[in-house]
């Protein structure tokens, strides 16, 4: 498939102009605060995830690979699996207070859980 016709985030599938290109946008890349001014939200979800509880990690700021470098290391001290992607960390199960721990003992001083 010619890079034409890959769709972008505003809905485009597909055009019959030749001349039709996708405008990307490319921003600045956001810079990461440093963890005390992070404000944190720990919260406990269950939607659109067949019943099972994770705990999510939400309003980081910051660049994905610092996102990726918290998220593994929040996975690694609870044990469990998860993700990290559009600003929001997933850990698998209810890891509430373990993470809040692990946040505060690292400098998140403005973490909190919902």
């Amino acid at each position: 498939m010619s890079k034409k016709n890959i769709s972008d985030k505003h809905g485009f599938v597909y055009s019959t102009d030749p001349n039709f290109g996708f405008q990307h946008e490319e921003g600045p890349a956001a810079e990461t605060l440093p963890p005390p001014q992070q404000k944190l939200k720990i919260k406990l979800d269950t939607k659109h995830r067949g019943g099972k509880a994770v705990s999510l990690v939400q309003g980081f700021i910051g660049t994905d690979e610092d996102l990726q470098t918290l998220g593994k290391a929040l996975k690694n001290f609870c044990g469990t699996g998860g993700s990290a992607k559009d600003n929001e960390i997933i850990i698998q199960g209810d890891q509430r207070d373990k993470v809040l721990q692990w946040l505060v003992k690292n400098g998140y001083k403005n973490a909190k859980k919902i």
